[in-house]
């Protein structure tokens, strides 16, 4: 995976299969409908439980929205405008040489833009993968990962995931 710094703006990637976690919200919703991922080993669900002690309350200006079903491996802001999925498998892309990603704070995001305009990003070289899709309005660039790559960094050490 190459990892580069440079603005989220300039990078132009083949659309790539986004997991279905969101189904029935609105971007501003009070409630936004997410699957937990698959249940992780326990290690990495204890290190999922930690971060979302950690998240930030706001993230691109939107506030933190209550996630159904409950579950600390997700959390939400802006309804499902950012959503935030910890312990998700290791994403095939990650396989990828030529896969585009950046840092931010220390912490590397592979990226993949989706078919309706918005980014999935998805932790690399962490002992726990996380997973956060951002709508097309919110992905302008990526200064909206500052909060997100800085509560993973002191939450989720560095590492390779064997999950």
């Amino acid at each position: 995976m190459s990892l580069h710094r440079r603005p989220l703006r300039v990078l132009v990637l083949p659309a790539a299969t986004a997991l279905a976690a969101l189904a029935g919200c609105a971007p501003g919703s009070p409630t936004a409908r997410i699957d937990p991922p698959p249940t992780p080993p326990a290690a990495v669900a204890e290190l999922c439980r930690a971060l979302h002690e950690e998240l930030p309350e706001t993230v691109a200006g939107l506030e933190r929205t209550r996630t159904e079903p409950q579950s600390s491996l997700t959390a939400a802001w802006g309804g499902s405008a950012i959503v935030l999925r910890c312990g998700v498998p290791k994403p095939p892309e990650m396989l990828d040489p030529d896969q585009e990603g950046v840092h931010v704070n220390d912490v590397a995001w592979l990226l993949d833009k989706r078919s309706d305009g918005g980014f999935r990003f998805v932790t690399g070289m962490r002992t726990a993968y996380t997973e956060v899709l951002v709508d097309k309005e919110h992905a302008t660039d990526a200064g909206m990962l500052v909060g997100l790559s800085a509560a993973i960094a002191e939450t989720v050490p560095e590492g390779i995931s064997s999950y």
